[in-house]
């Protein structure tokens, strides 16, 4: 069988603190479910399993929550997943495998994220000291090979030469695009708490780029994606289900690659290139991209590693305008991606801590 996507939901993206503060993953989540289901012409007796990316929650199985939540049948188990930033993506791919095995015909597959709710971290003391809080887990099992990931983006600055005025820059563009996309991306967001927009996207200038406080190198509060609250959900089906839709974008490959952990910036060019040779395309051929701007840097070093096309990335603007839930935000480039992508073939990029990358296309 064949796997396509035949509808695509996310919430608005809120900032750490803001409006969705007090929102439970089940509560941010579920209410996506009813929109994919409704929107692709499937009944939830027909959805064989939810498979959600969730990166900071207390563990449990937080998709099983959310198919409860959301009113899917008892039987759905649901399949929690964490990849970090790569994780949303990396559901779908999932959803695919499970599809094109003939495992089920209908599956929800995305991410969910609260960093406003994330629970306090404590690492217990075998000599039976106090516990030590700490805040990132890590990621190999090198310190001096697992590094902070601003730390490793100032890094990737430096290497490449690409100087602050570069990365603000493409800050700039960010905003401006999802400024003048806000319109278009009624369609893809499903209001919570009667909030229907992007609660970062702003006017953003080179003069408050500027004063932007810097985190580390010339990585700055402006060219770096701040930690937010969302989710983003899509309902992946067979080649039978898919004909009752009125849109249906097929999946056609993808991949996920672990390359060198203290660069998990360039992940994602290998995983690009690696889906792009499974589907028999170049990167000249694609009509869209949704690259991840976790950094400024880390979409400009992808997109020329790769050799995109930079006018066809992130026409909607990215998470340097929007925010990083980090289990939802791969899911979030799909979303975008279904909703923009009209004919050809379309990419979804992310990188993750550790030197992941991981990437998806879809075609129209």
């Amino acid at each position: 069988m064949t796997a396509f996507v035949t509808a695509a939901f996310r919430t608005p993206v809120m900032p750490r603190g803001g409006a969705f503060a007090g929102l439970s993953l089940q509560e941010l989540a579920a209410p996506l479910v009813t929109a994919c289901l409704t929107a692709g012409g499937v009944a939830p007796d027909e959805v064989a399993d939810l498979i959600l990316s969730n990166a900071l929650g207390a563990g449990g199985n937080p998709a099983r929550v959310v198919a409860l939540a959301a009113g899917l049948p008892q039987r759905v188990a649901g399949l929690t997943i964490d990849r970090q930033c790569a994780g949303g993506l990396d559901a779908l791919l999932l959803a695919q495998a499970l599809i094109e095995a003939g495992q089920a015909e209908a599956v929800l597959a995305g991410g969910v994220e609260s960093y406003s709710r994330r629970p306090i971290r404590l690492r217990t003391d075998p000599g039976g000291g106090p516990a030590v809080p700490y805040d990132q887990p890590p990621f190999t099992p090198w310190p001096d090979r697992d590094p902070d990931m601003a730390e490793a983006a100032a890094r990737l600055a430096r290497s490449l030469g690409i100087g602050r005025d570069r990365q603000d820059a493409w800050a700039l563009r960010s905003h401006a695009a999802a400024l003048a996309a806000a319109g278009r991306m009624q369609g893809e967001i499903v209001p919570l708490l009667g909030i229907g927009a992007d609660g970062f996207t702003r006017h953003l200038t080179a003069a408050v780029a500027a004063r932007a406080p810097v985190i580390s190198g010339t990585i700055t509060a402006a060219n770096a994606a701040v930690a937010a609250d969302g989710a983003a959900l899509c309902l992946v089906v067979s080649d039978r289900l898919a004909r009752r839709s009125k849109r249906a974008l097929r999946i056609l490959g993808g991949a996920t690659l672990g390359g060198r952990p203290e660069e998990p910036g360039l992940a994602p060019v290998a995983a690009i290139v690696r889906a792009l040779d499974r589907a028999g395309i170049c990167a000249a051929e694609l009509s869209l991209a949704e690259m991840m701007e976790a950094y400024a840097v880390q979409a400009i070093a992808c997109v020329e590693g790769a050799g995109l096309d930079p006018d066809l990335v992130n026409g909607g603007g990215g998470a340097l305008a929007r925010g990083h839930p980090i289990g939802a935000s791969g899911a979030i480039l799909a979303v975008r991606l279904f909703h923009d992508l009209r004919a050809g073939t379309g990419l979804a990029a992310i990188a993750a801590a550790g030197g992941l990358g991981t990437a998806l296309l879809l075609g129209a």
